[in-house]
């Protein structure tokens, strides 16, 4: 079974619903569209004035010939007459140029707003989407749609789509001149057609399966790539980098492999559709030859009738390429439409309820939650966090802490019970809104490229710079800042490579604070520092936590012996809940998990 969205191979060679909803995306531009395809027609028209005019020239100079052959002389007229045929020819030359430039910048400017539109509702669209569509969608594949996939849309609708309308005017201008010079010789040279449909049709699910397959193995290389970059330092840690190459290069293989065979079949249809026309010029020759010598045709008439054969088969050949191009822009259209339609699994309520100016109390109700079907992560966990407290949830690896975050952000949704805040179920609250009244630290916090105050205010666009300052000052990070190069103005890279872990952390807690949330929570937001850093985030955190609502997850219980009541949880369940001082006397859950963190310091104490 597929992901959705990535494609089985197996589809039918065009789907003109992905075809029409690609070209809704010109629609606002149809005026752009019709005059570049106005353009066009005018281009098609010069060209294809220039074998008529051979065959006017020609038909001018072969008696003209004949009578100097018979020493009468050039008969009168005839110098200008083809003076006459020359100048149409440069003028229908420069007519074509001009209108060339005109289509080509009206395409343009058509298709480049649709891919446009196109790609940034591709990306407010993955903004949106819930966790669990990046749960199974490796970051790679998704930029792979979001570049790879809407750069070959971008070629079909910028360049190809306007070569099928030149093509479909430049056969039907072709054919009716072929018609007009002589009926019998045109049908003559039809009779190929049939072979030519065969072929198109024999070729066309091929093509479309290969390009899909194509599609599939490219997002795997971007996969894997990015996959590479993001675990860089691991790879070297551990010396892998002769393993992951050779994985690369299995994966690069399955891509290479997969645009030969695309190759080939290009290879062997653009041959086949010019032996094609080879074989109509051969009829052509044949019968156009026995007919000019019975003089039922004119040696212009049969110089022109094979120019214009040579022309034909020219949008015949760029037809065969566009169509080609059009199963990978299918096949593309197909991957990007598929992210388009995945639906954001936390959607906001029909009859939404605004929170009030409440205080922050939070209530788990019986929740029950699992990242996958039948395999259930949250038994039942119910607790009340008061207004202002602090409430600490510890517990093993995998107990489900981390769990109750992603529910309260509303990252996912519990399979049954109900989370409230203020008395509101959030699914009641616009998720903005919501998301609004949480300020969430993580473990291992996220930092944008640009500057740090950039990174700062990134939850608070609207923030003064001396407001910016002034959150950086009470959390303790103000200091270092100043020291960087250009102080809140240094740049850092993306994830804030540049900075140590401490130094991120504080950056993360001035962002939290500046937002000024009714709620905040910390997931294992200390696990990462050392002792001195811990000092100084401890005291970051004793700034933050004023007056506010918490949820802290934490690793080290050294920084959940002040909460106003600990969780401790085990298996998806809440196990035991009460103050520090309670819960060791309890001897349970949480004083097994504390005489392990601390048994250093107990026999020393001992001792």
């Amino acid at each position: 079974m597929h992901p959705r969205g990535q494609g089985s191979g197996e589809r039918a060679p065009f789907r003109l619903a992905t075809f029409r909803r690609l070209i809704g995306y010109l629609a606002p531009y149809r005026r752009d569209f019709a005059l570049a395809s106005l353009s066009l027609l005018l281009v098609q028209a010069a060209l294809q004035a220039g074998p008529y005019l051979v065959k006017r020239a020609v038909d001018l100079v072969t008696p003209a010939r004949a009578a100097v052959q018979a020493g009468a002389g050039v008969p009168p007229g005839t110098l200008a007459g083809l003076f006459e045929i020359a100048a149409l020819y440069v003028l229908t030359s420069l007519v074509s140029w001009g209108a060339t430039y005109a289509q080509t910048y009206f395409m343009s400017w058509a298709g480049q707003n649709a891919i446009y539109e196109l790609r940034a509702e591709l990306y407010a669209h993955l903004q949106r989407l819930s966790f669990r569509f990046f749960d199974r969608q490796p970051a790679g594949v998704v930029m792979s749609r979001v570049t790879n996939d809407v750069n070959t849309i971008e070629e079909m609708l910028t360049q190809s789509l306007l070569t099928i309308v030149g093509s479909v005017a430049s056969l039907v201008l072709i054919v009716t001149m072929m018609l007009l010079l002589n009926v019998r010789l045109a049908l003559a040279a039809f009779v190929v057609m049939p072979i030519l449909g065969a072929a198109v049709f024999f070729f066309s699910v091929r093509v479309r399966r290969a390009y899909d397959e194509v599609r599939n193995t490219i997002a795997n290389v971007y996969a894997n790539l990015q996959e590479s970059i993001s675990g860089v330092r691991v790879t070297q840690s551990f010396t892998r980098e002769s393993v992951n190459l050779d994985r690369f290069t299995g994966i690069n293989d399955e891509n290479f492999q997969a645009n030969m065979r695309a190759e080939r079949l290009n290879a062997l249809f653009m041959p086949t559709v010019d032996a094609i026309g080879a074989l109509a010029t051969a009829v052509i020759v044949w019968y156009g030859g026995r007919l000019v010598i019975g003089h039922d045709l004119g040696y212009g008439d049969l110089v022109a009738f094979v120019m214009y054969m040579d022309r034909f088969y020219g949008p015949m050949r760029q037809m065969a390429s566009f169509y080609t191009q059009m199963q990978a822009a299918m096949a593309a259209a197909d991957k990007v439409f598929g992210v388009m339609d995945e639906a954001p699994e936390g959607r906001d309520p029909v009859r939404p309820r605004r929170l009030s100016a409440g205080r922050g109390r939070i209530d788990f109700e019986d929740v029950r939650f699992g990242y996958r079907e039948g395999e259930e992560v949250l038994h039942g966990v119910s607790f009340t966090a008061e207004p202002g407290r602090t409430v600490a949830i510890v517990g093993p690896t995998g107990a489900g802490k981390s769990s109750l975050v992603n529910l309260l952000a509303r990252f996912y949704d519990p399979w049954s019970g109900c989370i409230r805040l203020d008395g509101v179920d959030i699914r009641e609250i616009p998720q903005r809104e919501l998301r609004r009244a949480l300020g969430i630290v993580l473990q291992d916090n996220f930092l944008f490229s640009g500057t740090v105050a950039e990174n700062i205010r990134y939850g608070r666009l609207d923030a003064t710079d001396e407001e910016v300052e002034a959150a950086a000052r009470a959390v303790g990070a103000d200091a270092f800042i100043r020291r960087l190069p250009e102080g809140y103005a240094t740049v850092v890279h993306e994830r804030g490579s540049l900075l140590s872990t401490g130094q991120r952390q504080l950056v993360a807690f001035a962002r939290a604070l500046l937002r000024d949330p009714a709620v905040l929570v910390l997931d294992e937001a200390t696990s990462n520092v050392d002792a001195a850093t811990e000092v100084l985030i401890q005291r970051a955190l004793a700034r933050l936590l004023e007056g506010r609502t918490a949820l802290v997850i934490a690793h080290r219980l050294s920084t959940v012996r002040g909460a106003d009541l600990i969780l401790v949880m085990d298996g998806g369940r809440v196990v035991e809940r009460g103050r520090h001082e309670e819960l060791l006397l309890a001897g349970g859950h949480y004083a097994e998990l504390y005489r392990a963190q601390f048994k250093d310091a107990v026999a020393k104490a001992g001792g």
